[in-house]
């Protein structure tokens, strides 16, 4: 009955044991392992790591992680020259040296300083306007005025001392031009009359004109055809037999003064309009 006994209490510590080996099996077989690890020299951009908890299926899920950045600690030394060679180190375990990098200076570029624009006075007196280019007097612009010279309408009446030409008009009023006339020298005075008009005139200067500013060292040509670079200007109208004309210009600051060789010079819109208003054969007076 003993030996019974024994038995059964042999046997029950062997059912206990077998138990406790079947509990740490099966604890063991859905325990999740840890995560795997790999040696950061062979770690790629993304590294796969299998995440612990399971999934539905019964495998395990598996997660992409960023990898951290390493910190780096960088040193300059030092070289020959513009030479430096550069070393990283991760913490502190350094790495192969990269090679030998030359430092560039940059290139210094100079710009040049912008030029202050001179003031309209300061420019004035640095670059002065020549006194023949000069605007002319709105004083010898066309206007209307009261005329008491006691000629008949129609006549044209140049005033050679005031640098004016009157074109007669009714009820005592007159239209009045500023006008360049003769300079010393080749003043005149006279009656005549238009007796030929031109639009834009060819111009075909005298012989005597010609040698006189060859003296002067300028050459004229023997004959230019009319155009904006014709000293006729615009229109002519023709005094008689004479060599002397009521032209325009090409050079309108000239308007006022006494720089011509004899003829009477006008701006090229007055002599347009006095073209339209006389006929040929008008009475032409030079005082």
């Amino acid at each position: 009955m003993k030996a019974i006994q024994i038995s059964a209490a042999a046997l029950g510590i062997f059912a206990a044991m077998c138990i406790s080996a079947s509990a740490q099996t099966s604890t063991g077989r859905y325990t999740p392992p840890p995560a795997v690890q790999l040696s950061p020299d062979l770690a790629s951009p993304w590294i796969l790591q299998l995440s612990r908890k399971p999934a539905r299926n019964g495998g395990y899920q598996v997660e992409v992680a960023r990898p951290q950045p390493v910190r780096r600690n960088w040193q300059m030394r030092p070289a020959i020259g513009e030479q430096r060679r550069e070393y990283r180190r991760f913490g502190t375990t350094p790495l192969q040296a990269d090679p030998v990098r030359r430092t560039i200076r940059p290139q210094i570029v100079h710009r040049p300083q912008a030029v202050q624009q001179p003031q309209p006075a300061r420019q004035a007196a640095i670059n002065p306007k020549p006194a023949e280019r000069q605007e002319i007097d709105p004083i010898y612009e066309m206007q209307i005025v009261a005329y008491e010279g006691g000629h008949a309408p129609g006549t044209i009446v140049i005033d050679t001392a005031d640098r004016f030409l009157y074109l007669v008009g009714e009820n005592g009023q007159a239209r009045r031009y500023g006008v360049g006339v003769g300079r010393e020298g080749f003043e005149w005075s006279g009656t005549n009359k238009i007796s030929r008009k031109a639009e834009w005139p060819d111009w075909r200067p005298p012989a005597q004109m010609i040698a006189r500013e060859k003296k002067k060292g300028r050459n004229l040509p023997a004959y230019m055809p009319g155009g904006p670079e014709n000293p006729l200007g615009a229109r002519a109208l023709y005094l008689g037999d004479t060599l002397y004309r009521i032209h325009g210009t090409n050079q309108p600051w000239t308007i006022g003064r006494a720089l011509s060789s004899g003829c009477i010079r006008m701006r090229n819109e007055d002599v347009i309009d006095l073209y339209e208003r006389v006929q040929v054969g008008a009475k032409v007076v030079v005082s």
